[in-house]
């Protein structure tokens, strides 16, 4: 029987209903495969023990190239384990997370072992900036407006624009179609920003009625 660890959520990945006049213009996931290259570095851990593969069969080659490989092939094994891990890794992260642009704020569901849901209201957000890959997918970094974004780079990794530790920049990370997202992005937050805030304040020197 299916179980679903998010089955209490009233609306996928927010942890309450939308207020009214508020509605979802897209929700996505991160790609695994483009996540477990960009955040966890997939190809550079592989690259690593392939080189200390090779290393290994260079300087046993005088016993023989064969037996020397065949010795050095333990690095290539232990490799495979640790990519896989890293693999099933970025697949966890993506099955956790759910992003959502709604026509006010960007909402994000992430961490596959401690789950949170950071809500970054459009007024909040400064800029915003896409990196796009050749095959479509793309990271969108929000910039916040100083003072708007407390919580720390490691909590939020690996939703988050790599090596901005000071200044921190929630991201939704290798989402497909990227270049569409950002433009959904764009939109609504162009149309919230530019609709006047009305508050009702007392007059001046009004005094409350007894």
């Amino acid at each position: 029987m299916d179980h679903d660890d998010f089955q209490t959520e009233p609306v996928r990945g927010l942890p309450e209903a939308l207020p009214e006049g508020e509605r979802i213009l897209w929700q996505g996931q991160p790609a695994v495969w483009p996540l477990a290259m960009e955040s966890l570095s997939l190809k550079w851990v592989a690259g690593w023990f392939g080189l200390i593969f090779l290393w290994r069969t260079i300087a046993a080659a005088d016993a023989g190239l064969v037996q020397a490989a065949t010795d050095a092939s333990f690095y290539l094994a232990l490799g495979a384990i640790v990519c896989l891990l890293l693999l099933l890794t970025a697949w966890a992260q993506a099955k956790s997370t759910v992003y959502t642009i709604t026509n006010r704020r960007v909402a994000m569901r992430i961490g596959a072992a401690l789950t949170m849901t950071l809500n970054l209201p459009f007024r909040q957000i400064e800029n915003a900036n896409l990196a796009l890959r050749k095959d479509g997918t793309g990271t969108i970094a929000l910039q916040m407006l100083p003072g708007n974004m407390q919580i720390a780079y490691v909590m939020l990794w690996p939703h988050v624009r790599p090596w901005r530790m000071r200044r921190v920049e929630p991201a939704l990370r290798c989402v497909p179609d990227a270049q569409r997202v950002a433009r959904i992005l764009a939109e609504a937050a162009e149309t919230e920003v530019s609709t006047p805030v009305i508050t009702t304040t007392a007059p001046a020197g009004a005094v409350a009625a007894e």
